[in-house]
């Protein structure tokens, strides 16, 4: 089924080329070289068919736009999607999937089946954010919800998933109503938890790869907040970061503030650790790997006079490569050892460093799938309006999906979220432009964001799916 990805001329060109995860992000540009786009524009719609448009646009307005409202006021946190999941199914079985519900907890599984031909899946994630939202939009949320161990928070969709969401609902909607356009299965995945970095992982966990048709693509997309309105953009080859959550938990000798010499102080000690970590990425990492090491929280002492017997450290670590990634744990265990040696602690007193066993692993555009889905979008939006832009050290939990032995070829692209125009005052009044994650941030064109979403996910959809010569569709 993968052959189909490739058409006869790119097929050649990519014989030197392999899709493998050793192709760096060089090999492969907007331009094409490394993956010819231009060999593969032969199978797209040609530009100005704007029937589909038509149709999504519609469909925003009967439909897709008031349930867009509707998840925006009605957010449920990671693990809670309960409700969230419900509204998705019904929604996906109203036309026509087979939907299994509590995959990976509260995640959900549709089906559609359409005779021959490969196997696509379209992902979106359900889960909100615990804070207050201050947005000036109608259909604000109000929400107090409780998180997965019962405490209560305030919750918005400060990250988008409420377009992600949305926008699956159109994609799969037009793609049911063309199955004489398209051959083969279309499987559309409610996801829980991305936010904890843990949704992924719970379904495929849950026989996602077993229980369900074994996908030859994955797809998806995420609402960017610093994207202009209209624009999408990616990264071909490693475009978001491995996500590593570390604690150090540094010990010491406790005592008076007045005779520190008594003591071993391990305020003194983790600050040493804290300036010595920024030699990993500065004097030990190649300058051409991409690196992060951030100490985000340091807890220690509770008074004035007191030298306590611990400090805590909580670090997050970023990088794309594994290799990268192994160099800077085992250097963090090791510089954290050695500055308690030189300190004079003794063996069993040396820090103890937890590194949490789920981790977010670094997201891989595949190459050759995103030339093919760029040429496709570049066929409907313009190239000014489709561009490759650097990659970046967030974390995404859809990295999962080809983190598997399949190694299935994932795609997941980015979508404006805030006008040029808004972007544009942030720029002049020297202010940071808006950013997910914050209580400020909604999309400020939602029915261009989510339209733009969706066509692109169906028109890419209708490619991979195209029928082989001689194949029919039809349930």
């Amino acid at each position: 089924m993968k052959l189909r990805l490739l058409s006869a001329a790119a097929a050649l060109a990519l014989a030197a080329c392999s899709p493998s995860e050793n192709v760096t992000d060089s090999d492969v540009s907007a331009s094409g070289e490394g993956v010819p786009v231009d060999g593969l524009a032969q199978t797209v719609a040609a530009p100005g068919d704007d029937a589909l448009r038509e149709a999504i646009r519609g469909d925003y307005s009967a439909h897709i736009g008031a349930l867009y409202e509707h998840f925006h006021a009605n957010p449920e946190l990671s693990f809670m999607e309960t409700q969230t999941a419900a509204r998705l199914a019904e929604e996906m079985r109203a036309v026509g999937f087979e939907v299994t519900e509590g995959v990976g907890r509260t995640g959900i599984v549709g089906v559609l089946r359409n005779g021959e031909g490969p196997t696509l899946t379209l992902r979106a994630d359900m889960d909100a954010l615990p804070m207050q939202e201050n947005t000036d939009v109608s259909y604000a949320s109000t929400v107090i919800g409780q998180d997965r161990i019962g405490q209560e928070f305030p919750v918005m969709h400060a990250c988008a998933h409420d377009t992600h969401m949305a926008a699956l609902i159109g994609a799969a909607r037009q793609l049911a109503e063309r199955t004489d356009e398209w051959s083969g299965t279309l499987v559309l995945i409610g996801q829980p938890a991305e936010e904890l970095g843990l949704g992924a992982v719970a379904m495929l966990d849950d026989g996602l790869y077993e229980r369900f048709p074994l996908p030859d693509f994955n797809l998806s997309f995420h609402t960017f907040a610093s994207t202009p309105v209209g624009d999408i953009t990616y990264h071909p080859g490693y475009a978001m970061a491995n996500v590593d959550s570390v604690d150090i938990y540094v010990q010491g000798r406790g005592g008076h503030g007045a005779y520190p010499h008594t003591t071993k102080d391990p305020i003194y000690l983790a600050s040493q650790i804290v300036v010595a970590l920024q030699g990993l990425v500065s004097r030990e990492l190649n300058p051409l790997e991409p690196g992060v090491v951030t100490v985000g929280a340091f807890h220690a002492g509770t008074k004035h006079n007191i030298i306590g017997p611990e400090a805590h450290l909580q670090l997050t670590v970023r990088s794309y490569s594994d290799e990268v990634r192994a160099q800077l744990l085992e250097g963090i265990q090791r510089i954290a050892a050695a500055q308690a040696a030189s300190y004079g602690l003794e063996p069993d007193e040396y820090p103890r460093v937890e590194i949490e066993q789920t981790y977010t692993p670094s997201l891989y555009n595949d190459p050759v799938l995103a030339a093919r889905a760029v040429s496709v979008m570049r066929s409907r939006f313009g190239s000014d309006h489709v561009r490759e832009v650097p990659p970046i050290m967030g974390g995404e939990d859809y990295s999962q999906y080809h983190r598997t032995e399949h190694q299935v070829p994932t795609f997941m692209f980015w979508v404006g979220g805030t006008t040029q125009e808004r972007l544009e005052e942030y720029d002049a009044r020297g202010q940071s432009r808006p950013s997910n994650h914050t209580p400020e941030f909604a999309p400020d064109d939602p029915m261009t964001t989510i339209t733009q979403a969706t066509e692109a996910m169906t028109a890419v959809a209708l490619d991979l799916l195209a029928p082989m010569e001689g194949a029919a569709g039809g349930n």
